[in-house]
């Protein structure tokens, strides 16, 4: 993913969870359903059919993973793929933070990245250039290829609107994730890209014929454990390819 925003313990359910995934249109990708294929018959996510790994994921029993890439001049290059790190927390069975403690020892394995890692009771955060796994208080959060909580435009302006609507119905929460507003250069972050593609990347939904907002996606998780997954697909220019959406009951 590449930006996301997401309320943690807070409007009365454990967590509400926004994201859009921007990527390149030529990309391989399979739409979120359940891995049966693999294995992994209770993980429900998205595939990358290039690498074999995921931006966002969440299983049966409410284990939920969520990583962005990290854009800055000197970012680390890696040579395994960074959606390896959401499949392997999601695949697997360690408590969050010791999953973040251990990924510590060998984050130059991967290219820089924000890794978001939880369960029904806890939610940490690993933004792998500080190398600190944190474990998050209750509050809504702002992530994209930065710091958590960083001061981009979208990211700041897609927080607070979250923040505006958590009792809101999930059509409402997804729109949120669809504005094409661009925002001035002094505002602009400087990550290490030409200015044009700053511009193209300060949008929340990007609309390019090459890159773009190829899905938007929300997770929300109940206090019994029920699960509200839903996918919207898009192709070049924003153009709609589909949407699914699970509704899984909890104990």
């Amino acid at each position: 993913m590449c930006l996301m925003a997401f309320a943690w313990q807070t409007g009365g359910n454990p967590l509400i969870l926004l994201g859009n995934r921007d990527e390149f249109h030529a990309r391989p990708t399979r739409a979120a359903g359940f891995w049966t294929e693999e294995g992994l018959p209770d993980l429900l996510a998205g595939k990358d059919l290039e690498a074999g790994g995921t931006w966002l994921g969440v299983t049966r029993r409410g284990r939920f993973a969520a990583l962005t890439n990290i854009r800055a001049p000197g970012a680390r290059k890696g040579p395994q793929s960074r959606g390896a790190l959401a499949l392997d927390y999601l695949a697997g069975k360690q408590a969050p933070g010791e999953y973040l403690q251990e990924l510590q020892s060998r984050r130059d394995d991967y290219a820089d990245f924000n890794l978001l890692v939880g369960d029904l009771q806890e939610l940490w955060h690993l933004n792998s250039q500080a190398n600190q796994p944190q474990q998050l208080p209750p509050g809504v959060y702002g992530l994209s290829n930065g710091a958590l909580n960083s001061d981009w435009p979208k990211l700041q302006q897609l927080r607070a609107r979250l923040g505006d609507n958590l009792n809101a119905s999930a059509d409402v929460l997804l729109d949120l994730l669809s504005d094409t507003q661009t925002y001035p250069d002094q505002q602009l972050p400087k990550t290490g890209v030409s200015l044009e593609w700053e511009r193209l990347l300060s949008a929340t939904f990007i609309l390019g014929e090459d890159y773009g907002t190829r899905a938007s996606s929300l997770l929300k998780l109940d206090k019994q454990g029920g699960i509200v997954f839903v996918e919207r697909r898009f192709a070049a220019a924003g153009a709609a390819l589909g949407e699914s959406c699970w509704h899984l009951a909890g104990d």
